[in-house]
């Protein structure tokens, strides 16, 4: 696998609502154990769309992760100003992942003019990719039920998830490696 789409969900769809939350270390811990052993395995680019949440975290870690292994990332909104609604926290940092990346470029140019769009998006992402890795829940598919019943189409699609259990063994993870959590 060369190119590999992440996503998963929105901050308000995990109840996150500040940059700052806990929480987000615990899914960045989560994505970072898969992303590095893909990246063990040939992995060169990662790719998102840019939204909140998800995508913008493990921008971030794909970030730290190129001081150490060389790995790419892409941004490709599926339209230009995609962040003009956000709150100006996130507006700032997508304005830095977009800077940082190694290619950004929107899907279509201007700015939304309708939900074919993010079908689109969805398209392009599963045509473009070899796979993708999503923060994912069956019980509760949230946003990701789009992307993925575009994927479940594709032929040799590789679909990795980070369930909740996932994300409870990161935690237990992280805790446990914290010195103070033995005394």
């Amino acid at each position: 696998m060369k190119v590999l789409f992440v996503s998963g969900y929105k901050p308000r769809e995990l109840n996150i609502f500040k940059q700052d939350d806990p929480r987000i270390a615990f899914i960045q811990y989560a994505l970072h154990q898969r992303l590095v052993t893909l990246i063990e395995e040939g992995l060169e680019w990662v790719i998102i769309s840019g939204q909140m949440g998800v995508e913008m975290w493990a921008a971030e870690l794909v970030l730290d992760l190129k001081e150490t292994y060389d790995i790419r990332l892409g941004i490709f909104p599926p339209f230009e100003n995609q962040d003009e609604r956000w709150p100006d926290s996130y507006q700032a940092a997508y304005e830095e992942l977009l800077m940082a990346a190694d290619f950004a470029q929107p899907l279509y140019k201007g700015g939304y003019k309708g939900p074919y769009q993010f079908r689109a998006k969805n398209k392009w992402f599963v045509d473009k990719s070899d796979g993708c890795l999503l923060i994912a829940d069956d019980a509760f598919p949230g946003s990701n039920k789009f992307f993925l019943a575009e994927a479940y189409q594709a032929k040799n699609y590789a679909i990795y998830t980070i369930t909740p259990d996932d994300l409870q063994e990161a935690v237990t993870e992280m805790q446990m490696s914290d010195p103070d959590y033995w005394n």
